[in-house]
């Protein structure tokens, strides 16, 4: 553990699940602040601002600082100001993702976008959908701050942006680059705050998003049982994480 400076969770079902905390996560996450490290928390979410993220932790008794929370949102919007610095941008999607983007100094349009961002929407429309696949094949850049294509709820999975993602490449001809995991830019964002990959681990509980995002990225990695992927399933993968916990209080 004494070698790690930037500790990236997961948040849904490393950190809590749904708006219970995992104990463990939290006794570790506690642990790390008391040792001087600030952990990163790293999301596909992007209807959520940071400051959103920010007051669900602490209600469940996590201290998190607002720039180390990064969801797909922020780095969807960080990639635009990379390259597409001063395009104007139409997007679909919440709250999170217009904070991000207007955070950067974008414009936000509904007609004749430099760049169409799509994320999340839970009101998304038929409209909504035909005017990005107009401004795509009119020659928009086309982005997605994830391709997650089923989120789950206390009704079970329902749809998620991925979906909407790829209706779009469908009508479009045109993929989509993605930004959240397992794409590594978020990680890429963390570490341009002046890490060295050495001292930088993924922790998750989602194998193909979380652990590939890291193993990607060329950093260490943990994966936690009681999630998305049972050890059985990693055990099978070619390119296994660094590390497997059946709790996050095993790791040491």
């Amino acid at each position: 553990m004494d070698r790690y400076k930037a500790v990236c969770f997961d948040l849904d079902g490393t950190v809590y699940r749904g708006n219970e905390v995992i104990p463990e996560a939290a006794l570790l996450i506690e642990g790390l602040q008391r040792r001087g490290i600030e952990p990163y928390y790293i999301t596909n979410n992007s209807s959520r601002t940071a400051e959103q993220f920010q007051k669900k932790l602490l209600l469940m008794g996590i201290k998190a600082e607002r720039d180390h929370i990064m969801t797909s949102a922020i780095a969807a919007a960080k990639y635009c100001k990379e390259h597409f610095n001063g395009a104007s941008i139409m997007m679909i999607g919440e709250e999170g993702l217009e904070q991000a983007l207007v955070s950067e100094g974008f414009k936000l349009t509904s007609e004749n976008p430099d760049v169409v961002i799509v994320g999340i929407d839970r009101s998304i429309t038929y409209e909504k959908l035909a005017s990005a696949s107009l401004a795509i094949r009119a020659g928009a850049h086309f982005i997605a701050t994830n391709g997650d294509r089923a989120f789950p709820t206390e009704k079970g999975l329902v749809p998620g942006n991925g979906s909407f993602v790829k209706l779009l490449e469908s009508t479009t001809e045109r993929n989509a680059i993605y930004v959240g995991k397992p794409e590594s830019h978020m990680l890429h964002f963390i570490q341009q705050k002046g890490y060295r990959k050495g001292e930088m681990i993924m922790i998750g509980d989602n194998y193909e998003t979380d652990i590939l995002a890291g193993i990607r990225f060329g950093i260490d990695t943990i994966h936690v049982e009681g999630g998305v992927t049972s050890l059985e399933t990693v055990l099978e993968q070619l390119e296994r994480p660094t590390y497997f916990y059946k709790s996050l209080a095993d790791w040491k």
